[in-house]
This record gives C-alpha cells, sequence and structure tokens, in this order.
C-alpha cells in the first residue's frame, strides 16, 4: 500500500458536511483513499510521497458535467463565430464531418489534459457524432491516458434533415446500430464499483436531432445495467424550444416527462428556458443540470436561472460545454463565470457567492453524476483533490480571503493535481505526458479537418 502526505496548505477547503476549511491544513491518503483529513499538526509525519504545499487553497477536484471534447479541433471557426446554436450547428456539422478515430483520440486526450490543469479531477462527455472510423473507443483511450477520472456517454444522432431534423443525414446513424453500440460500450467498459475510474453513459443528441423512439429506448438500455446514466440537451436555445412545440406539441420539461427522461438517474444539459413548473418537476424528482454558462453566453443562448433550481432542490453541477462553443475547457473559470452571471441575471450581487459557485463545481457535479465518492474531502472518499499556489501575481492583494479570491480574480491553473491518489499534475507540469507534442499533433489535426484534407 503507498501513502501520500499533502501538507502545510494556507487552506484545505473541505466542502464536507460542516463545510470546514481548514487553516495549515492537510490529507493523509492510502493508496487511492483518503484516510485523514484535518490539521497538519495533527496528521502523519510522513509518508511515501510528500507534498508541502505551503501558500496554496486545496479544493476536491472540480467536476465537469457536461462536454463535447472532440470539438478542440473547430475552435473560433470563423463562420460560426456569431451565430446562435442552430446557425453554429449547420457551419460546424460539414467539418465535423471529416473526423476520424484518430482526430477523436487526439481531441480527447488534449481536452482532458486543459480540464486537469485547470482543477478538474472527474469529467463526463457526450460525443454523438461517429463519422468514418470514430468510435467511443478511442475517445476513452485519451482521455485514459492522462489520467481523468471519466463519464463517457454514448451519444447518438439519427433524425438527419430529410426526416425534419437538424443535421445533415450524412452524419445521423441507424436507430439499431447505435442501439447496439451502446449496449457494447456499457458491457465493455461501465464500471459502477466505488471509487471506479471509468462509466457509461447513454446521450442520444437533442430532442432536434433523434426521434422520440430512441430517447424511450435508450432509456430502457440505461436502466437495464445498474449505475448506466442517462444525459442530453435541453431547452438550450429559444428556437429549441420552439421546435419542442412545433414537433412535439410539448414544452422540453414536458418533452423528458414524456420520453421518460426525467428521474435521479438523468441529467440535462443546459435547461436555460425551462419553465417554473418544470424546474419544480426536476426538483421533486432529483433530475440533474449541467449548467454551462460560458457557452451559453457566447452562443446568446441566454443563461439558466441556477439560484432559482437550487431552491427548488434540483441537482446542478457545471460543464464548460465544448470547446467550439466556449471556446475554452477552464473548469474554474467556468464556476466564475457562474458566479457572475447569475449575479447579472437577478440583479443582486448576494444571489451566488464564490463559495456558492465552488459548491456547484465539486459537490454539486458529484450529485449529477450519481457519485458519492467524489466533491469533498473526508475520511472515505477518493483522494482526488487540487492545489492553487496563492503567490501567484494574480492574487497580490486578495489574501484575507484566499478561498474566494480564487473566483473573484484571474482563473489560474493548478500547482497540482491528484486524481485517484496518483500525482497528475505537479509543480505544474502534467506528469502523464508530454504537452507540447500532443499540442503540435492536435493543431495539425485540427487544420486538416477544417481544410477538408
Amino acid at each position: 500500500m503507498s501513502t501520500l502526505l499533502a501538507k502545510s496548505a494556507l487552506v484545505v477547503v473541505t466542502m464536507d458536511d460542516q463545510r470546514r476549511e481548514i487553516v495549515d491544513g492537510g490529507l493523509f491518503v492510502r493508496d487511492n483513499v483518503i484516510e485523514a483529513v484535518g490539521p497538519t499538526a495533527d496528521l502523519p509525519t510522513t509518508a511515501d510521497e510528500v507534498l508541502d504545499l505551503s501558500g496554496h487553497v486545496v479544493l476536491p477536484g472540480l467536476v465537469n458535467t457536461h462536454h463535447h471534447m472532440y470539438q478542440t479541433l473547430t475552435r473560433v471557426i470563423p463562420s460560426g463565430q456569431n451565430e446562435e446554436l442552430f446557425g453554429w450547428l449547420r457551419a460546424l456539422y460539414p467539418i465535423w464531418a471529416g473526423l476520424t478515430g484518430e482526430a477523436v483520440y487526439v481531441s480527447a486526450k488534449l481536452a482532458a489534459a486543459e480540464l486537469v490543469l485547470s482543477g478538474c479531477t472527474t469529467s463526463s462527455d457526450h460525443l454523438y457524432i461517429f463519422p468514418n472510423d470514430a468510435t467511443l473507443d478511442d475517445e476513452i483511450r485519451g482521455v485514459g491516458e492522462v489520467g481523468l477520472r471519466f463519464h463517457a456517454t454514448r451519444g447518438s444522432m439519427s433524425l438527419g434533415e430529410s426526416k425534419g431534423g437538424l443535421p445533415p443525414d450524412s452524419v445521423v446513424e441507424d436507430e439499431d446500430a447505435i442501439l447496439a453500440d451502446s449496449r457494447r460500450v456499457i458491457e465493455q467498459y461501465h464500471d459502477n464499483e466505488r471509487y471506479a475510474m471509468l462509466r457509461i453513459g447513454l446521450a442520444p443528441c437533442s430532442p432536434f436531432s433523434v426521434t422520440q423512439d430512441l430517447m424511450r429506448t435508450s432509456a430502457e438500455l440505461a436502466r437495464s445495467y445498474s449505475g448506466v446514466r442517462l444525459h442530453t440537451h435541453l431547452a438550450e436555445t429559444g428556437p429549441d424550444v420552439d421546435y419542442s412545440l412545433a414537433q412535439f406539441g410539448l414544452r422540453p420539461g414536458d418533452y423528458a416527462e414524456d420520453v421518460g427522461w426525467i428521474g435521479d438517474d438523468v441529467w440535462h444539459a443546459h435547461c436555460v428556458h425551462l419553465t417554473d413548473e418544470a424546474i419544480q418537476k426536476f426538483g421533486r424528482t432529483g433530475t440533474g443540470i449541467a449548467h454551462c454558462p460560458c457557452s451559453n453566453a457566447r452562443l446568446a443562448s441566454g443563461i439558466a436561472r441556477v439560484r432559482n433550481m437550487l431552491n427548488h432542490n434540483v441537482p446542478v453541477g457545471l460543464g464548460v460545454d465544448g470547446s467550439a462553443s466556449n471556446d475554452s475547457g477552464h473548469l474554474l473559470n467556468e464556476a466564475r463565470s457562474a458566479m457572475l452571471f447569475q449575479r447579472v441575471l437577478s440583479l443582486d450581487p448576494g444571489v451566488m457567492t464564490a463559495r456558492d459557485a465552488l459548491e456547484l463545481a465539486t459537490l454539486g457535479g458529484a450529485q449529477v453524476l450519481g457519485r458519492d465518492d467524489i466533491g469533498t474531502l473526508k475520511t472515505g472518499m477518493a483522494a482526488d483533490f487540487v492545489a492553487y499556489d496563492m503567490r501567484r501575481v494574480e492574487f497580490a492583494g486578495a489574501l484575507h480571503d484566499p478561498v474566494a479570491a480564487l473566483l473573484f480574480c484571474t482563473s489560474v491553473n493548478v500547482n497540482y493535481s491528484v486524481i485517484n491518489g496518483k500525482v497528475v499534475v505537479c509543480e505544474g507540469q502534467l506528469t502523464t505526458l508530454e504537452l507540447p507534442p500532443l499540442v503540435e499533433k492536435h493543431n495539425a489535426i485540427a487544420q486538416a479537418l477544417v481544410n477538408g484534407d
């Protein structure tokens, strides 16, 4: 058994039941599990590996609940820079049709690296397009090599333009093939054990790209396995709501209930335009939401009423969303944006505090993903934690409240990240890969993809 001691932190933010913030704190880890959290003086003095975190704020690892990792290849595409959701998608679908298995693998590896450096230790991803030889396996391999705890979802699109959907027919799949591959990846990869590093979910893309039949059969399939969750996009934009009303005669919240996508095993991305009734319904049923403020702002979709959702006991986590609509993968910055946009939306600076936003990024995300082993630093939890160096220029003059400084000041990268008991970032550098060659390869693939090579 290996041990790790993290000691002498400026403050350890536990997110435990008492929301303790421990000055001169630390953690003691055995293998991949936290054995003790407390003042450094109360912890063991030696371990196989010791991290001196003087001057650092330690947080539970951040949890990302919505992403499209392949989209790191198509950031800031000029034809989509100033479009709303549907126009943006129409600009990008033809480019994405050129994706290959290698492109999915490399983009996932880069996206995971970017997330880890920002403070993320667990992420979901929604891969819903499988042209050429692309598979979910490619993404799983790329993320696994970085060392990020991962919830991969087998997404899908089956409703092309010829059948009234938004995507071109060239990028949709046959529904029988979708369901067969969904079953395959669940049985091959899904791990429902505590501390699992890889779980699988099913994620038909959206009301405007799949049929109601696929939504229902996917839900039935997922629920035939323990711990396989359901994920999709819902009520992201005004036109999205209009489509639902025109095609189904239902508002998005009612559509979700009609196809069986309500419950504590479901989380929906965005939900910017949910009605009060739908928010209350989600709260009663434990249906989760991935809040993606940067993407919603970039596409001018609006901002979800997160405080209202929390007041009705809706589980809410944060998502960076795809890097073609953010165009970043910095989860700490997403928490900062969530705090700021809720204040603007409500015209109330007290509606979301820095600590509220950190809770969304940790405990909130864990709840949305159905995890009771991450999101907080206490005995028996997975050893996922990150440390930010507060001696940087960005935090000068802010050390009277270093925890709030992480949200109010410039969003920076971590100096240390420990995932499942392993040091994945040390002194600001990834330990699992060489970043410059990966960036170079990723850029080459991105250019070829955009050029249509």
